[in-house]
């Protein structure tokens, strides 16, 4: 059975990415830290073709414990597509942004892509094909005032996509990011969207759905010949 492993995947761009993927045939692992309702709520809108999996993604032990152990579990079950979905925002000014909020931010993103990758990588090689898909931000490559430490997160997954693509290409495996801007999710509810849309070259903010139909074309084996990239979805903010 060919599966997808989304992280961050009961709610906002993590759900749209779940739903494109079952449409495209994958059976989606969803993973989920607290929300079990929402989790489930993602599970019925792909209609069951999938499964959750609880776990927190900033911590090394959950990561081994419960996906280590599903990946033993499940030897005629294979992950071909990775969407390092999973990041959480603690905005302040750095002169006041406090060690945990450093910390939290750090380890849900960036810690993450690795001790998820690294455990999914190793059936990818072996089956010679592999789809590895990051969501990163507009903050990582642009950088944002009172986001230091989401856009050094976010910039260390950039760097982090462009050197495993190196590695892996001689697998069969891409590695690739997409860069949202602003997204229309409960992450950018306290924004000015009236406001911020002026900026925007396009008038308005994304959907969730947007982002998702360029991972799916990104987890695609048409894409086989695009590794190392990362792809803006922005509007035309910035390029």
């Amino acid at each position: 059975m060919k599966c997808a492993l989304v992280t961050g995947g009961s709610r906002g761009i993590g759900r749209a990415i779940c739903a494109k993927l079952s449409a495209m045939g994958y059976y989606v692992l969803i993973n989920y830290k607290n929300n079990t309702a929402e989790a489930n709520t993602t599970l019925q809108q792909i209609g069951g073709n999938g499964e959750l999996l609880q776990f927190d993604v900033a911590d090394k032990a959950q990561i081994n414990d419960v996906l280590g152990g599903w990946i033993a579990a499940n030897s005629d079950k294979i992950i071909e597509v990775l969407v390092n979905n999973a990041g959480i925002r603690e905005d302040s000014l750095m002169a006041w942004l406090k060690d945990e909020q450093w910390d939290n931010v750090i380890k849900t993103s960036l810690d993450s892509f690795f001790y998820v990758t690294r455990l999914v990588l190793e059936g990818m090689m072996m089956n010679r094909y592999g789809r590895i898909i990051n969501v990163v931000s507009l903050s990582g490559l642009k950088g944002h005032a009172g986001q230091v430490n989401y856009s050094a997160a976010k910039a260390g997954v950039i760097g982090a996509t462009k050197a495993l693509a190196q590695e892996v290409g001689r697998s069969g495996i891409t590695v690739n990011a997409v860069a949202p801007g602003f997204i229309k999710t409960d992450m950018t509810e306290g924004l000015d969207e009236k406001e911020l849309k002026k900026q925007i070259p396009v008038n308005r903010f994304g959907t969730a759905e947007e982002v998702a139909h360029a991972v799916g074309f990104l987890a695609s084996k048409e894409a086989g010949y695009i590794t190392a990239e990362v792809l803006s979805i922005n509007g035309g903010l910035y390029s």
